[in-house]
């Protein structure tokens, strides 16, 4: 069941970004893109020749290598329909927070390999959000932690939606989620303004397939926020396996219809005011955290 997971997030993580869209797009009165435009993205990348400029070196081909494998081995470690992941042991929630930070690590290296001022000025920024980024996602995971226990498995079957800060929790994830997979109001992945730019400005430079690595290593990463919001937010361990793993699937459906929506009614935040919108779902894990300590749990 667990590989089986594995395999249909390597399968159907593009199709996040397509119900994204489609969200968008109904919310507007428009049409919008195809639901598989990210699939035929990746096809038409793939078919392309690669350029490369020459004063890159190593650094900037390992980029998409990092893009990829960080949410892979992610993947691996994220619990599925109640059940552990492929790979369980104590504390790994702290290893799943810097195996999502090496997506961001190759981009930021590759960008600044190019030297690029404009691509240096996104890794900048991309730096500085991720650096306040990391800190709340680890605040949310213990705050959901159980006393008895510090898996992935253990923190997501101890969450309760509906008592002990459940709802706080998830909401400082989803917040999380938008931040650290570039999504509004803190950045539009549609943009093309420079004042705007934070991580498309980062990739401008790659092409064919290495772009379609980037692109696939994106909603691979996106998937895993949104199956772990997923596990938390359900009460998956208390189903059969069965039913579990189609909750779960439609759980993270759920999540990136959820971000559609999000973006819908939201507008992108001037750059000044992004800190204060991550820190406010560090805040969010960091009050139930709190609560647990000053409960005596």
């Amino acid at each position: 069941m667990l590989v089986l997971s594995w395999i249909l997030a390597l399968v159907l993580a593009p199709l996040l970004f397509g119900i994204i869209n489609r969200i968008k797009a109904l919310m507007a009165g428009r049409r919008g893109r195809p639901l598989l435009q990210t699939y035929f993205d990746l096809a038409k990348l793939v078919r392309k020749g690669v350029v490369v400029s020459p004063t890159t070196s190593w650094v900037f081909r390992l980029g998409p290598m990092l893009a990829v494998a960080g949410p892979l081995v992610a993947l691996a470690l994220l619990p599925y329909a109640g059940r552990p992941g492929l790979w369980s042991f104590p504390m790994d929630f702290v290893v799943l927070a810097y195996v999502l930070a090496l997506p961001r690590l190759g981009t930021m290296l590759a960008a600044l390999d190019t030297g690029s001022s404009f691509e240096g000025m996104g890794a900048s920024r991309e730096a500085a959000f991720g650096a306040l980024a990391e800190p709340g996602f680890l605040a949310a995971l213990l705050a959901a932690a159980p006393q008895s226990g510090l898996r992935l498995e253990e923190i997501a079957a101890a969450q309760d939606l509906f008592h002990s800060g459940g709802a706080l929790v998830c909401l400082a994830l989803l917040l999380l989620l938008l931040v650290e997979n570039a999504r509004m109001p803190v950045d539009d992945p549609n943009t093309h303004l420079e004042l705007t730019m934070i991580h498309e400005v980062m990739v401008l430079d790659h092409s064919g397939p290495e772009l379609a690595a980037i692109t696939f290593g994106a909603a691979l990463k996106l998937w895993v926020f949104a199956a772990l919001l997923a596990a938390l937010a359900l009460p998956l361990e208390r189903m059969a396996p069965l039913p579990a793993f189609g909750a779960h699937l439609v759980g993270t459906f759920g999540v990136a219809a959820v971000v559609g929506m999000v973006e819908s009614l939201t507008a992108r935040l001037p750059l000044p005011r992004v800190p204060a919108f991550i820190l406010s779902g560090t805040a969010c894990g960091l009050v139930v955290l709190l609560m647990e300590v000053g409960g005596g749990r």
